[in-house]
């Protein structure tokens, strides 16, 4: 399946591909099942869930993996443990080419090993494509990093810091940055504290992500308060239980079950007519979870932490009882029966399902959202039959059934209220049905269709990609001695500019060692130039000088260029020093060009031989005179080094002597003569 583009956008003048910022949902897009969803940010690409979708089994629930390269994925984030977020990890880690780094709370990962081993022993009984088995598991479980609520991890430049996400124990929202840019992912998360969790937090005020990736699950709906949605419950249950029916309540082993357990048991407790009726709660998971539970009650609300430090075990219930499997059950008589699935699709939900299904005294109680597809949505309709699990015919439905949203989730108050809170310019919606994120786009489009900051909203299909622009300028940190002082206006720093992972430092280099993994070398740099029979120092010198001024002696043949390059004379050959860098380079690259152009220019005069001097004076004159005709034409050449009169009265006339007898016929008029020491041709 290719990419399709959910929204696309033009890389202005001086952009870069890299500047775009690609969001592809694998998973939840437009649909509730099978989270995963794919972050692209200069060339580095981040997993945000990896679920499977409960309305499907084997290579269909999982994400759309083969849409993507699993190697270039370098960070992976699971929100929280169930198995819409979670259960494809195993094979994703252990299934593919994925090389990358995984990270989960510490609940999360703790859970995650149990809740996932129980999946794998349904899974296998329920399904001939086997994803993955216990061992798969068991090293996927070792390759996950734990990581604590608001602990910023960095890796690979990609950084994140996971913060409170309400819904179950040890989920997390994650703000992830790359190279500047901001994106809050909120996956499954609740604004409303209960029995047991705390709110969802939102990331400190002076934070404005770039981008939200956000849940829709109920779209326009609204929660009916706490209070009368738990007396609503516990007078379902009273109800069924009271005309001597079985309440069945199909839950899933860990999530907000934990909060129905709470409210079940302080209810039986305050209604001592209700002792002699048994609550189950059947989960083979049951008493391993609850030890998770108690252990990280310090991730809970005051309430739990209160109890826990008067020395009481909240989670230590007086009225219910573990049930590991139906064949430890004795069905005698007027029960609550808390089982998983929550979906009712298999297992020991399904099986009390078809038992109880018959007679008009029981009652089904659907606490929490359930997925298209699942027998737990097609019931809510009220059917006159349901389907067996075996395949084989159908059974008459004559139990009530009702339905009550104890999931976790945000309603349209909550989560349009968390929106207007983060103020993100986009908004990209996930994890909901393609109705219920239709109508809350709406509904956000018209809040903000009158405001003076747009809001941009995006509600991609699985594997369609919306891409945002993004180019931050390029900030850099003064640190160390540099930032004693504030900088002024147009004032010139001088240091070394450090980029790492798309953070910028500016830094002394004496401050290297102190505030970074690096330490200045300091390198010298030789060069050596053969010098040729009878040039001299002195010319050399001189042709600098014509450069760069006067040379700053050092030692007897030993001089200074403009403080940088230091000269040697070592009769045979010039020996050039410099501590190297990017200027120095530059000053000794020109010196050494001086010197070989001083060597070989017609201007230099190279030897005292008639020979020499002669082949000299026919180059100076092809070179200066041929092909011209000008009679205004001046040339002046300067005696180099006359060390006494006689000597220079002597070069003169050979000079004199050699240009009549190398001069061209066009030339042959002209009339050379010598104003001190310098030679002028004029025609």
């Amino acid at each position: 399946m290719s990419k399709r583009r959910a929204e696309s956008v033009a890389i202005p003048v001086g952009g870069d591909e890299s500047d775009i910022l690609k969001i592809t949902p694998l998973g939840g897009g437009q649909e509730v099942g099978r989270s995963c969803i794919l972050l692209e940010y200069k060339g580095k690409t981040v997993m945000l869930d990896c679920g499977l979708h409960p309305a499907h089994s084997g290579l269909s629930a999982l994400p759309f993996f083969d849409n993507i390269d699993p190697e270039s994925v370098d960070l992976l984030l699971v929100t929280h443990f169930h198995l819409d977020h979670a259960a494809s990890l195993p094979y994703f880690l252990e299934k593919t080419t994925f090389k990358g780094r995984v990270f989960m709370t510490h609940p999360t990962k703790a859970i995650f090993k149990w809740l996932l081993s129980d999946f794998v022993k349904v899974s296998n009984i329920g399904s001939e494509e086997q994803l993955y088995d216990e061992q798969d598991l068991l090293r996927a479980h070792d390759k996950i990093e734990p990581v604590d609520y608001h602990q910023e991890v960095e890796v690979d430049g990609i950084r994140f810091t996971p913060y409170y996400a309400g819904h179950v124990l040890g989920a997390a929202m994650y703000l992830i940055e790359i190279a500047g840019v901001k994106v809050l992912y909120t996956g499954d998360y609740s604004r409303e504290e209960d029995r047991h969790l705390r709110a969802a937090e939102r990331p400190p005020a002076h934070i404005t992500p770039d981008v939200l990736i956000c849940e829709s699950t109920y779209g326009v709906q609204s929660h009916e308060p706490r209070l009368e949605r738990e007396a609503r419950f516990t007078r379902w249950v009273h109800d069924i239980v009271a005309r001597g029916g079985r309440c069945l309540i199909p839950v899933f082993a860990l999530g907000w079950t934990q909060e129905l357990l709470l409210i079940l048991d302080e209810y039986w407790q305050n209604h001592p007519q209700l002792h002699n009726v048994p609550i189950y709660y059947a989960s083979s998971l049951a008493k391993k979870c609850m030890a998770v539970y108690q252990t990280y009650t310090n991730m809970m609300n005051d309430r739990i932490r209160k109890q826990v430090a008067a020395q009481t075990n909240p989670f230590h219930f007086r009225h219910i009882s573990n049930l590991r499997s139906i064949q430890h059950f004795d069905d005698v008589g007027p029960c609550v029966m808390m089982a998983s699935p929550g979906m009712l699709q298999s297992g020991l939900s399904r099986e009390l399902l078809e038992m109880w299904c018959i007679d008009r005294k029981n009652g089904l109680i659907i606490p929490g959202y359930v997925v298209e597809g699942t027998l737990g949505k097609d019931i809510l309709s009220e059917p006159d039959e349901i389907p067996t699990m075996a395949g084989k015919g159908k059974l008459p439905r004559r139990l009530e059934v009702h339905y009550i949203s104890f999931s976790a989730h945000v309603d349209y108050q909550q989560n349009s209220q968390f929106i207007e809170e983060v103020n993100s310019p986009y908004l990209v919606l996930v994890h909901g049905e393609a109705n219920e994120m239709g109508r809350l786009k709406g509904a956000m489009q018209s809040r903000y269709a009158e405001r003076d900051e747009p809001l941009h909203i995006y509600s991609p299909k699985n594997c369609e990609t919306v891409e945002l622009y993004f180019r931050g300028e390029k900030l850099a940190k003064t640190i160390g001695s540099l930032a004693t002082e504030p900088p002024t206006h147009n004032a010139l720093l001088s240091g070394i500019l450090i980029g790492k992972d798309y953070q910028f430092q500016f830094v002394d280099a004496d401050d290297l060692q102190e505030f970074t993994d690096l330490r200045v070398e300091r390198f010298v740099q030789r060069a050596t130039v053969p010098a040729r029979e009878g040039v001299p120092f002195s010319l050399i010198k001189w042709h600098l000088e014509q450069m760069y001024g006067s040379l700053e002696k050092m030692a007897k043949g030993m001089y200074k260029i403009f403080d940088v390059v230091t000269i040697t004379d070592q009769a045979d050959q010039f020996l050039l020093e410099w501590e190297g860098n990017a200027i120095n380079d530059m000053i000794a690259d020109t010196v050494l060009a001086i010197i070989i152009q001083a060597e070989s220019s017609p201007a230099s005069v190279k030897g005292s031989s008639f020979c020499s001097f002669r082949s000299y004076m026919q180059l100076l004159m092809c070179n200066s005179f041929q092909q011209r005709s000008n009679p205004t034409l001046t040339i002046t050449i300067t005696i180099i080094r006359p060390n006494n009169v006689n000597q220079t009265s002597k070069l003169k006339r050979r000079i004199l002597s050699e240009y009549k007898r190398t001069r061209p016929r066009h030339l042959a008029t002209s009339r050379p003569f010598f104003f001190n020491s310098t030679l002028v041709f004029q025609t």
